[in-house]
């Protein structure tokens, strides 16, 4: 099968990247959105790519572009207010859709609420399909994989995202800085006891050996919490932490409290995240190249049985968030638009790809196993 790739969102930073990674894999997409004079202008620059006026915020006007096998990828955030339309046109479609997205309640969504829609469409959905977080799922899997070999049975994983290097500068493009605001005033959700459950983001904190360093990181939605449930149902517990915020983690913790009061005052939510807009209005668009060129992300996966004893630990190195996202979707829309996914509805990348396949991928992302 080879079905076409429609990607949204390449005249903003992530999907201008993300364009460029499809290139340089001889991909050629069908750039789509509302500027068709800078459409054409970047499909010139890539080597003469077709291009397609459309709103990723309108449903129908999404729906026209993709049919049934076809790969539609959207790097267009923050994915709560404008991602809704593409994701539904591809499950009309029973299309192959992937997103950029970090956010945890978006991505509760595509699992819970349009992963059945999905499966009866034949739409395959897979969300968060770039730095969150396809790593933290790879290094679970493989240290699951790890941990069977040990004899164990494993109970308890925890996941991290560290980022080391950078130096002074901005790290994160305005879009990122936008969506973490969005997350930073809703609940968000952990799997715990077996079963996923809302709890605010921050909610619990902990320390991780990062290249000898010990490093904080707070509680966060991810996909893991939907994904390594699926490769061993005996688990309990699976917690993702966050450590971009570094000596900030524990005020992230502290304030965690707040976030129920900031959903049952609406008026008081939306205060606070006005306020915390108009400082990101004071953001470039794009991150600083030379922070990024000095980073390194790791992603890291312990795996424990049910009385606390380690059964296996991962450790993943890669290139900075940015490269990691871009080359990621174009690995799995290349892929997915030749070869298809195993299976539909709302699917993690172990699910869609296998582990093997993954790890090959992630390989050719950069993102590699170190001891």
């Amino acid at each position: 099968m080879t079905g076409k790739i429609v990607l949204f969102g390449a005249t903003g930073y992530t999907g201008g990247r993300t364009a460029e990674a499809m290139a340089a894999r001889g991909l050629r997409p069908v750039l789509a959105g509302r500027d068709p004079a800078r459409l054409a202008r970047l499909a010139e620059r890539l080597g003469g790519f077709d291009t397609a006026r459309a709103d990723v915020t309108d449903a129908a006007s999404v729906r026209a572009l993709v049919e049934r096998g076809d790969v539609l990828v959207t790097t267009v955030g923050p994915f709560a207010q404008l991602g809704g339309a593409a994701l539904a046109a591809a499950v009309d479609a029973g299309a192959i859709y992937l997103d950029s997205t970090g956010e945890p309640p978006f991505v509760r969504e595509v699992f819970e609420l349009q992963g059945p829609a999905a499966e009866r469409s034949g739409a395959a959905l897979l969300t968060a399909f770039g730095n969150d977080y396809v790593p933290g799922v790879l290094a679970g899997a493989l240290a699951l994989r790890a941990a069977g070999r040990t004899g164990g049975i494993p109970a308890r994983v925890d996941v991290g995202y560290f980022i080391t290097g950078g130096g002074k500068g901005q790290p994160f493009s305005r879009g990122t800085l936008e969506s973490l605001i969005g997350v930073a005033t809703r609940s968000v959700y952990a799997f715990r006891d077996g079963a996923l459950r809302t709890e605010p983001a921050g909610a619990r904190m902990r320390t991780f050996d990062v290249n000898g360093r010990s490093l904080p990181g707070v509680t966060i939605g991810a996909t893991e919490q939907f994904a390594l449930p699926r490769l061993a149902p005996g688990l309990r517990t699976v917690d993702v932490y966050l450590g971009w915020f570094g000596p900030a983690s524990g005020a992230v913790h502290a304030t965690h409290r707040l976030t129920p009061l900031l959903e049952k005052v609406p008026a008081l939510g939306a205060g606070v995240t006005g306020l915390a807009r108009l400082v990101t209005r004071r953001a470039s668009d794009a991150p600083s190249p030379a922070v990024l060129a000095a980073s390194t992300s790791h992603f890291l996966a312990e795996v424990f049985d049910a009385g606390g004893t380690l059964l296996a630990r991962t450790r993943l190195v890669a290139p900075e968030a940015y490269a990691i996202t871009a080359d990621l979707l174009a690995w799995g829309a290349g892929r997915a638009a030749e070869h298809g996914v195993r299976g539909t509805g709302a699917l993690d990348p172990v699910a869609a790809f296998g582990l093997d396949e993954l790890v090959a991928g992630a390989a050719e992302a950069g993102i590699v196993e170190r001891p």
